[in-house]
């Protein structure tokens, strides 16, 4: 009997022997750093002349890998391949399927510090971070496993005398899988394992700047034995080969998951239909966000003001759930900002291997974006704490923070994606509550309260997909948190929920009089 889904533990690295396995895979991965990778086509390996490198962003003197790139041939050659692997794998049995994702969590999970390594050289995630996305890539592959065996049993329907009628989910077809960096093994992992258990074969476009890991995790799906051509490897330039992947006749589906911008243009691409077409393409999108926490007068000080820092600063800010806007009421505001700023300003900055509470953000660009929003900033608000780069050999800036900030001003209605925090005084609850929705986004959101009323005003009231009383807002467990956002951050796709294999499936019903 399959055991039911329980969320894989996070590692506590105070425990000597922990601590001396994650020390022991960082430097088994350091001695791997440097090498090439091939695209994965069919489950032919092919270098091409064209590569990139990728940076570690804490240490940019250190190459952690060599990618090849495809082209439009290439990515042809792609589509191709996943469209006659479809023919065979849409019909493999849902419990197969299943077995093959099982087989990966069982893998990963024996590699756990492995994998949990490459994250903090290639992306810059310390060790709890990088640990708790190896845990959210197992998560996926183990729920997403036993959703598929729950959705392959009978559908409930109402009966008629007379007829047998079933109802089954059947897949799409190819799709492509356009996963973000930041999650660069998690959500890499769920949104194309959801695909695949689901039945269908995909091409598998990873981020620029994380493209390692994700070579890695094709290596493990290669080693557990998953048939050639379900998952075909397909890094290259979004310039070159994104438009030609999501405008193919072929494609059936698109699973993106990054930017507002990047997201509206794959959508804008997706929705024309190209020549010889027979299928309205499925987008699943998450587009990030302008998440707040909320504090009212009534709340623990202390936990909101831990709160609102672990929400903005965690991994840098590079989230799409962070909390960039801290919007706390008059009353206990001074109080409040007080404490953030102490613990802002605690915050320890420095290489992730060695496991610092605050690394480098991801690139070069990610910097001077951020760097460019922190001198709007010193316009808009008053800086409290940070405000500049920060020492190393790398992509660090300080965690910032400004206050006196106009609920209208650039930095509280842009994500920023890095450690930038705007901070600002609520006359009353309602107001505050208005600020939090005073955005195009509506991810993910919090609120620390004591006050019963206030709580069931929030619930119905802030307008965003995962809402979180007296805790951060980031973090959400799979299949505890389903994620997903209204409005400009996204399709609200829920990744981890009961719901979410629907959008990589179609719903056929068969009807037989008896």
């Amino acid at each position: 009997m399959m055991m039911e889904f329980r969320n894989e533990p996070f590692t506590n690295f105070n425990d000597p022997a922990n601590k001396q396995a994650m020390q022991d895979a960082l430097a088994k991965v350091k001695a791997e750093l440097g090498k090439e990778y091939p695209l994965v086509i069919g489950g032919e390996k092919i270098f091409t002349e064209k590569k990139v490198k990728s940076i570690n962003p804490g240490n940019i003197d250190e190459v952690v890998g060599i990618q090849s790139q495809a082209d439009q041939e290439l990515a042809e050659k792609a589509i191709q391949t996943a469209l006659e692997t479809f023919k065979t794998w849409q019909y493999t049995d849902p419990q197969a399927r299943a077995g093959y994702l099982f087989k990966a969590a069982a893998e990963m999970r024996r590699r756990k510090f492995e994998f949990a390594a490459w994250m903090v050289y290639e992306v810059g995630k310390n060790w709890g971070e990088a640990d708790a996305d190896v845990a959210e890539a197992i998560d996926f592959m183990e729920f997403y496993g036993r959703e598929m065996l729950r959705l392959s049993e009978p559908q409930p329907l109402v009966p008629l005398a007379g007829e047998d009628n079933r109802l089954t989910y059947i897949p799409l077809g190819v799709g492509v899988i356009i996963p973000p960096w930041n999650f660069p093994l998690a959500i890499m992992v769920g949104m194309t394992t959801a695909a695949v258990v689901s039945g269908n074969t995909v091409l598998l476009k990873p981020a620029s700047t994380s493209p390692i890991i994700a070579a890695k995790f094709i290596e493990l799906m290669e080693q557990i034995g998953l048939p050639t051509g379900v998952i075909n490897f397909l890094p290259g330039p979004g310039s070159q080969i994104g438009d030609f992947l999501v405008e193919h006749a072929n494609t059936r589906f698109i699973s993106f998951t990054g930017s507002r911008d990047t997201g509206l243009h794959i959508n804008e691409r997706a929705a024309k239909a190209a020549q010889k077409q027979i299928w309205v393409k499925r987008l699943v999108a998450e587009m990030g966000g302008k998440d707040a926490v909320v504090v009212d007068s009534t709340a623990d000080l202390e936990e909101a003001a831990t709160g609102i820092v672990v929400s903005a600063f965690g991994f840098q800010g590079q989230k799409c759930s962070a909390g960039s806007r801290a919007i706390i009421h008059k009353d206990v505001y001074d109080v409040i900002l007080q404490k953030v700023i102490e613990k802002t300003k605690a915050l320890q900055i420095g290489l992730p291997e060695e496991n610092y509470a605050v690394g480098p953000v991801v690139d070069q660009a990610a910097f001077d974006k951020i760097m460019n929003y922190i001198e709007i900033g010193k316009q808009e608000g008053t800086l409290v704490a940070g405000g500049g780069a920060a020492e190393g050999n790398g992509y660090y800036i300080q965690p910032t923070v400004f206050t006196d900030v106009k609920p209208d001003a650039v930095i509280m209605q842009e994500e920023i994606f890095g450690p930038v925090l705007a901070v600002y005084k609520a006359e009353d609850f309602a107001e505050a509550i208005e600020v939090f929705n005073n955005t195009e986004y509506g991810l993910t959101g919090a609120l620390y309260s004591n006050n019963r009323e206030h709580i069931e005003y929030a619930r119905t009231r802030m307008h965003c997909g995962n809402l979180y009383f007296n805790r951060k807002c980031t973090g959400a467990l799979v299949g505890v948190h389903p994620f997903g956002g209204f409005n400009m951050s996204g399709t609200d796709s829920k990744a981890g929920g009961r719901d979410y294999l629907l959008l990589f499936t179609q719903a056929k019903l068969v009807s037989e009089k008896l």
